[in-house]
């Protein structure tokens, strides 16, 4: 059901009105015929002592015989069985499709309503005319940097965009209006300004209003605002000033770190990414590190793990964590565990995988307060299908995919490979630790193929290698983000502590992309990442038949590490002297006189 509402609402996205309606009424038709065909299957109950004398009376033979009663008969008993046999299995698989129909039909009308919503009102008529307007907005999410534009030969500045719902809305050509509508700000100059500006702060800005170049954006228009800062008529709310300073402290303590480190602990704790230059950006895409860079369920899952301990214990005497230890009955710690997590939205604010792990803790949460048995599975389903109902542009985001995809490999996949290892020798938490990052590995590749046409080959190893530091530089980082309010010298040490994990993180990413071989380019799109999903399935299905020959299997490997380290005689005997991107180079000694040029060095600088 969670996977249908969610196909249903990535086409309803941008879809025509009418044809979303069509889809929800054949959906919902066809739910109701599968449970009216379910309810007239129900087979025959158990008849009663009446009924079966009269049955006896009324058979030729007689009264059947004591072995006959009792049941002995195995064609007797399949032939009495059979019927309620097929008709159970009828009415639970209607009942199944029935539901799959219904929640299809629920992600299709989200999406349809919220892109109809987006469409009504008189902004997205101004945006069509490109009219300018004055507006009093409401920001709903934090300044991000712009990549700058590129125009010819002449890169054009960066800018700086936020989220925004309009509140009211003029024009020249129109008498003011009260509205509610989503926009998207867009400002290339002032970004100091800009970027100071918190969730819930109230602008007045004067601009021209752009349709969206995609039908299915969450927002109505796009506003370019006139050059200059903003006029800012309403301060933000106080939960918001108070998950600034927080972000602020947090900041404000890594000052005095190491240049990596500095930039990377900020978004490792809160998704903080503001500090982090292009070319560490670029070395955690080259070995799949940026999952670290988004907050995500391994964050939450720290935080709560500190305060109940591990989910299995929830409900067993000896409960871990710390709220036992501060005498918090079981109740209490759910609620404050809720408490927590809602905070923890707020601070390192609503993004796809922030919402996801939230919604899986809060639903097991509740099942630890309810005291019932507890299935992560189910609470990933239900926490997909409520997000997609509440959020319909979800379905559509690459971060929210992945983030789901990784949650379910970690729980579907991982523990099976991780028993396969420890059957084969192999130590329990190192296996749980591979098994873990080649799980999420395997089903997030094909989804990173689609947008960024290209494959790590160095992802795992350098995902193990980065594992070792995520929670105690995230357990430091959230303690100096705590401290920074109240002792901002305090929250320095803790700072510096957490900055060692955090620059090891760093020189992690860093030395995997410099590899040669750290990633190969691949066909991008669906069809590619159908293709590699394809590869990777072929893949585990011949390990599976490689690990029982340890030769093979230690040829596959070294193949790989030459794949990725590529040695330059190797290279050299392979692609002959000079490489082929080379064209221009000189040797000095006597009497050898040669030389040659890199092609990509002479189109990059203009001569060698």
């Amino acid at each position: 059901p969670a996977v249908a509402a969610w196909v249903a609402a990535a086409l309803a996205l941008g879809a025509p009105g009418a044809w979303t309606a069509l889809a929800v009424a054949v959906c919902v038709a066809g739910a109701l015929a599968l449970l009216a065909t379910a309810a007239r299957a129900r087979a025959p109950g158990p008849r009663s002592a009446r009924q079966e004398a009269a049955a006896t009376a009324a058979s030729p033979g007689g009264p059947p015989g004591p072995d006959l009663l009792a049941g002995a008969s195995p064609a007797g008993r399949r032939t009495r069985a059979a019927p309620w046999t097929r008709a159970a299995w009828w009415r639970q698989n209607a009942t199944a499709a029935a539901a799959v129909l219904l929640c299809a039909a629920a992600g299709a009308m989200s999406a349809g309503l919220h892109g109809a919503d987006l469409r009504r009102g008189p902004v997205p008529e101004l945006a069509d005319r490109y009219a300018r307007v004055t507006v009093e907005a409401v920001v709903t999410s934090d300044p991000r940097l712009t990549k700058p534009v590129m125009d010819g030969p002449r890169t054009g500045p960066a800018g700086v965009m936020l989220d925004a719902e309009v509140t009211r809305v003029r024009s020249a050509q129109s008498a003011p209006a009260a509205v509610r509508t989503p926009v998207l700000v867009m400002s290339f100059t002032a970004q100091d300004r800009w970027r100071q500006l918190l969730p819930s702060t109230r602008l007045r800005l004067t601009g021209r209003l752009d349709p969206p170049r995609d039908r299915s954006a969450p927002y109505a228009a796009v506003l370019r605002v006139d050059p200059g800062g903003p006029a800012v008529v309403g301060a933000p709310n106080r939960l918001q000033r108070a998950a600034g300073e927080l972000r602020a402290g947090l900041r404000q303590a890594t000052d005095g770190l190491p240049p990596d480190a500095r930039a990377l602990l900020p978004g490792l704790v809160v998704g903080d990414t503001s500090r982090i230059p292009d070319d560490l950006h670029r070395a955690f895409e080259a070995t799949d590190l940026t999952h670290l860079l988004a907050v995500s369920g391994s964050n939450l899952s720290i935080v709560l793990l500190l305060l109940i301990g591990p989910p299995g214990r929830a409900l067993r005497a000896e409960r871990g964590g710390l709220a036992p230890r501060l005498g918090i009955p079981l109740r209490a710690t759910a609620l404050l565990g809720g408490l927590l997590t809602l905070a923890f939205v707020v601070v390192c604010r609503p993004e796809p995988s922030v919402l996801r792990a939230a919604a899986c803790g809060l639903i097991t949460l509740l099942a630890i307060a309810t005291g019932r048995r507890r299935s992560l599975l189910p609470a990933l389903a239900a926490a997909v299908l409520l997000l997609v109902l509440f959020h319909p542009w979800l379905a559509r985001g690459y971060g929210f995919l992945l983030s789901v995809l990784a949650t379910g490999a970690l729980l579907t996949l991982a523990p099976r490979w991780s028993a396969a290892l420890r059957r084969r020798g192999v130590p329990p938490r190192f296996a749980e630790a591979l098994a873990a990052t080649a799980a999420a590995q395997a089903v997030c590749a094909p989804v990173v193929a689609v947008f960024a046409a290209r494959v790590s080959l160095v992802a795992i190893p350098c995902n193990l290698l980065a594992e070792l530091a995520v929670a105690p530089a995230t357990v430091l980082g959230f303690a100096a983000l705590a401290v920074a309010p109240v002792a901002a010298p305090a929250a320095a040490w803790v700072a510096v502590c957490a900055g060692w994990p955090a620059g090891w993180i760093a020189s992690v990413a860093r030395t995997g992309a410099a590899l040669p071989g750290a990633e190969t380019n691949w066909p991008g799109g669906w069809g590619g990442g159908l293709l590699l999903a394809l590869a990777t399935l072929l893949a585990v299905l011949a390990v599976r038949r490689v690990r029982r020959r340890i030769w093979l299997a230690s040829g596959c490997a070294v193949l790989l590490l030459i794949a990725v380290v590529r040695p330059p005689p190797l290279v050299r005997l392979v692609t002959g002297w000079p490489p082929p991107d080379w064209a221009f180079a000189m040797c000095p000694v006597f009497p050898i006189e040669s030389s040659c040029c890199s092609s990509s060095c002479c189109g990059r600088r203009g001569s060698c």
